[in-house]
């Protein structure tokens, strides 16, 4: 009988995870408190920040899992509903749903029996079962988080305060005048969604300035720009001043200077002031159809007042202010293990412990980019590693690689997508060879799961056939790239 392992979450991560220990030769049992499986892009999911109309803000081909494919005709950039029906493709082509418990709320995780006891609640009541191994999967961006405010208790508007997580679209806000709270991904986009759809006033509070690059620029989208394998392949060995400048020069290539638009002054240096991404943002606030203030002072009644002294009347205020871990099953043993707090946790590889074997955790850390791809591969290191396919590291090499999830430990360093999916990738035995990485069309390309579908365990021997697919649309005829990987437009190496 195979072994079966608990797989708490059945978004991308879960079923990513339960399809290569099925693979593997294990039983997974995937566990979702929903009534489907999705995740984050099942909308109808009370854990779902996902509004209607919201589209991925990364290309087709880096938001998928390698197993399915978008169908003819689906936009660069796919609705929501897309990237939910990919991911129900895969699982019931590996019939991952046909052992689930859905409507399951797992209530607690903690050693027991021959490994680790599930407890969980549903329409029946409370349960209770032993399993050898177990797989958190339940996602990083589920638990809405706000910092305090003077007077924001006070705040009377029409439309009250309210966090981006809970955003259902801009119906409810034509006419009225909003105030944003942040800078980053969901607070540029949620802007220009209702600075665009009939808002009276849209206006961002934000503590710094980011630089904001575009999805796609002359028709080439950003992927394959930046997050390529050769990319990834030379932030490895890239001399850490040397990838940050070129990062910094591409960075402000692409998005260039906030402030010729409208916003305030960013940092000159790139990593201390951030980057977000959205295509229409910029040109809302040249367009004095987004008004940029710096952060929150305090709120009086309808009048929120920022640290300028400047002040707005608003009808609503919606707090994009970011997410905190929430883990709130886990023993108070394993918490202290993993050092869990608000905001972090440590463990080796971003996914074991060298005290928890037969325990595995995905997609907590915290990414600049598409999750997928790198939540794939981590997915394939553990079914892997587990199921024989490769060396389980020792829990030496594991103790030495405990770091908390905030800190990359990664060549290269930050958390960018591809350099991550890479890493995992080499962890899992499924990184292209020298001899298959050097052809055009996996170099020049983004990384993305047909990548590590080419050698190794589960090769795919079409997978270079759908790489070379968008490779042929959409490859920059410039192919020239700096030691960090990052493509020159003038196809020099000039630092």
């Amino acid at each position: 009988m195979s072994e079966r392992v608990a797989v708490i979450g059945a978004g991308p991560a879960g079923i990513a995870a339960a399809r290569y220990l099925k693979g593997q030769g294990f039983a997974p049992v995937l566990f979702e408190a929903h009534d489907a499986p999705g995740g984050q892009w099942n909308r109808e999911n009370p854990k779902s920040g996902v509004w209607p109309g919201m589209r991925t803000n990364t290309a087709r081909m880096v938001t998928k899992l390698s197993d399915a494919d978008y169908p003819a005709g689906t936009a660069l950039f796919p609705r929501n509903g897309e990237v939910l029906a990919m991911l129900q493709t895969v699982a019931e082509r590996f019939g991952l749903l046909d052992d689930a418990r859905f409507g399951a709320e797992v209530t607690g995780l903690a050693r027991g029996g021959a490994g680790w006891r599930l407890t969980w609640r549903d329409g029946q009541g409370e349960h209770a079962e032993s399993f050898p191994r177990a797989v958190v999967a339940t996602g990083r961006f589920n638990r809405p988080w706000a910092p305090e405010m003077p007077g924001l208790e006070s705040f009377s508007g029409t439309l009250g305060v309210r966090h981006s997580f809970d955003y259902q679209g801009p119906e409810a806000w034509r006419g009225k005048r909003v105030v944003i709270a942040g800078g980053a991904t969901s607070a540029v986009e949620i802007a220009s969604d209702l600075a665009m759809a009939g808002a009276a006033g849209v206006h961002v509070a934000q503590r710094r300035q980011r630089y904001v690059i575009p999805k796609i620029v002359a028709g080439v989208p950003i992927e394959y720009l930046g997050l390529t394998l050769r990319a990834a392949r030379a932030a490895e060995t890239a001399p850490p001043d040397r990838l940050a400048a070129d990062r910094d020069r591409f960075i402000k290539e692409i998005g260039g200077n906030p402030a010729a638009y409208g916003c305030p002054p960013a940092d000159p240096d790139v990593e201390k002031a951030g980057v977000t991404g959205c295509p229409y943002y910029l040109d809302l606030v040249a367009e004095d159809r987004i008004a940029v203030h710096p952060w929150i002072a305090r709120v009086e009644g309808r009048r929120v007042i920022f640290a300028d002294g400047g002040h707005v009347e608003a009808d609503g205020i919606l707090m994009a202010t970011g997410f905190r871990l929430s883990l709130p099953f886990l023993s108070d043993e394993i918490a202290r293990t993993v050092r869990l707090s608000p905001t972090d946790m440590e463990l080796a590889e971003f996914t074991l412990h060298p005290d928890l074997p037969g325990l595995a955790f995905l997609g907590l850390w915290p990414q600049f980019g598409p999750y997928m791809v790198a939540l794939e591969q981590q997915a394939r290191f553990v079914a892997y590693a587990w199921g024989g396919a490769i060396a389980m590291p020792d829990a030496t090499k594991l103790r030495a690689a405990l770091r908390p999830l905030s800190a990359t430990g990664v060549p290269g360093g930050g958390h960018q997508a591809h350099v991550m999916a890479l890493h995992f990738a080499r962890l899992a035995g499924v990184a292209p060879p020298e001899t298959l990485a050097r052809r055009p069309v996996l170099d020049r390309s983004p990384v993305t799961g047909e990548t590590f579908r080419v050698a190794g365990p589960n090769a795919d021997p079409g997978a270079e056939t759908r790489l070379r697919r968008d490779f042929d649309l959409f490859a920059p005829a410039d192919a020239s790239a700096g030691p960090a990987g990052l493509p020159r437009r003038d196809g020099s190496d000039a630092a």
